[in-house]
């Protein structure tokens, strides 16, 4: 056996790993929660039937397939609890994600132009909150902002309000509780692009007569597009099904989708419900998926 035949093996297995990976972890449990959500409720344990039992043959198969329906699909475009859980998260998820980038992208490009031995330190001042618990970090902010909170005290010290203001159970309270723990999934991508950026083309730009913010418009944010793409993907995509920082931080009476699937699990028993309505989340998450890899195509094809 040649020596090119030994070292082709293990480079196989490598190849292959990812997609078993994906295969065991992601389609098995999604083919679960597939026929799951195509099953009803009952009172047994599980909550729901028909139940597929392969001991009593494959006529029982048969007949269990021939109870799937699409009721609870049905259910959730009928019923307004459901369109409003997803349209609230999405508007939250496209506010809050407007907000990342507005943030992010200034800290991200201040960090691009510092010099070489200073732009690790900033890189761990960004990694610093991952150190702590991500639930004590929501719990922070709860005192943070509470009646008596540290954020009510400086206000008061500083006389710019004349009385506590109410932040805690309020839509403000979660867009900063989400700006906050969101913040480095959008400068991380963002300084990888624009770290990598030639400074040339912006100097070329300038001796060509264009000012800073035509420079910035017409040279740095295009070529930072695919940071931006990036960091956009990764805060939108968990912030639609964000659970924690709504149910701690924002008031119980609107609900987003997380929470939704949260009291059809485990207050409602609701398995089947619970089940399509994740279903359909991740049928519409994967909308700005599929337009960012065409996006990534597009521009692959322009640079050839």
């Amino acid at each position: 056996m040649s020596s090119r035949r030994i070292f082709a093996r293990p480079a196989r297995f490598a190849a292959i790993a990812p997609y078993i990976w994906m295969v065991l972890f992601f389609l098995v449990p999604f083919g679960f929660v597939l026929k799951i959500s195509l099953s009803q409720t009952a009172i047994a344990q599980p909550p729901y039937e028909p139940v597929f039992d392969l001991t009593a043959g494959w006529e029982s198969v048969k007949v269990a397939f021939a109870a799937l329906s699409f009721d609870n699909f049905r259910l959730l475009g009928s019923d307004d609890i459901y369109v409003y859980a997803y349209v609230r998260s999405l508007t939250v998820a496209v506010t809050a994600t407007a907000l990342l980038l507005l943030i992010g992208y200034p800290i991200a490009y201040g960090m691009a132009r510092l010099p070489k031995r200073w732009q690790a330190v900033a890189m761990v001042l960004v990694i610093v909150p991952f150190w702590t618990s991500f639930l004590i970090r929501i719990y922070a902010w709860i005192n943070i902002l509470q009646h008596d909170g540290l954020l009510n005290q400086i206000l008061l010290a500083l006389h710019l309000v004349s009385q506590p203001v109410v932040w805690l159970s309020t839509d403000t309270a979660m867009y900063i509780g989400i700006v906050y723990s969101y913040l480095p999934f959008m400068i991380l991508p963002l300084y990888a692009t624009l770290a990598k950026m030639e400074p040339a083309l912006e100097e070329a730009a300038s001796d060509l007569g264009a000012p800073p913010w035509q420079v910035f418009w017409l040279v740095t944010f295009p070529l930072s597009l695919p940071g931006v793409g990036a960091g956009v993907l990764l805060c939108f995509i968990p912030i639609v099904g964000e659970f924690v920082i709504p149910d701690l931080l924002a008031g119980s009476n609107s609900l987003m989708i997380g929470q939704t699937l949260w009291l059809e699990f485990f207050t409602n028993k609701d398995w089947p419900v619970a089940s399509a309505a994740a279903i359909v989340l991740l049928v519409v998450l994967l909308v700005p998926l599929l337009l960012y890899e065409r996006l990534q195509k597009r521009q692959l094809e322009q640079g050839r």
